[in-house]
């Protein structure tokens, strides 16, 4: 069975085919093989960039160390002023932030109630005037049980001593 599965595939048949000449063949149908100068240079180029890379990166490393260790002594001196510098440099920040932000809140609800009142039907004027119609329902409701309720009291249909 294997046998079979081998043969159906031409390039498998008699040392390889065209896979085995494919290889090594360029755009132009030649057979193309790097010389052994230019993988060479290749090589050397890899090596000294990925070297200098590697000493950046070491210095960088030796740099930050030198930096925190001449920075630490300051930052401990000076924390007194810094902690203090920095919590009110947030506070102001947050505030600042908060009132822009309450500020556009506000003009927003303003414009909102500005195309209300012209009659422009802004979103969620519908669940205002149904909500609206609701609650002078309930406020008629209950004005028409206070007025049953004080006309019981007038008539002395309520019991109640003093």
């Amino acid at each position: 069975m294997a046998e079979h599965h081998f043969g159906q595939y031409p390039q498998h048949q008699q040392g390889g085919g065209r896979t085995h000449q494919m290889m090594g063949m360029g755009m132009g149908g030649h057979q193309h093989q790097q010389p052994r100068s230019h993988q060479m240079v290749k090589a050397a180029t890899a090596v000294t960039a990925g070297g200098s890379l590697l000493v950046l990166s070491g210095l960088t490393l030796a740099g930050t160390v030198v930096a925190l260790t001449i920075a630490t002594p300051l930052l401990v001196i000076f924390s007194p002023v810094l902690v203090p510098a920095a919590i009110t440099i947030f506070l102001l920040g947050s505030g600042f932030l908060a009132s822009g932000g309450f500020g556009v809140a506000a003009l927003s609800v303003m414009s909102w109630i500005y195309r209300y009142v012209t009659g422009k039907h802004p979103v969620g004027a519908d669940q205002l005037d149904t909500a609206r119609t609701k609650l002078a329902g309930k406020a008629r409701e209950m004005k028409d049980r206070a007025e049953q309720f004080g006309q019981q009291n007038i008539t002395g249909g309520g019991t109640h001593s003093s």
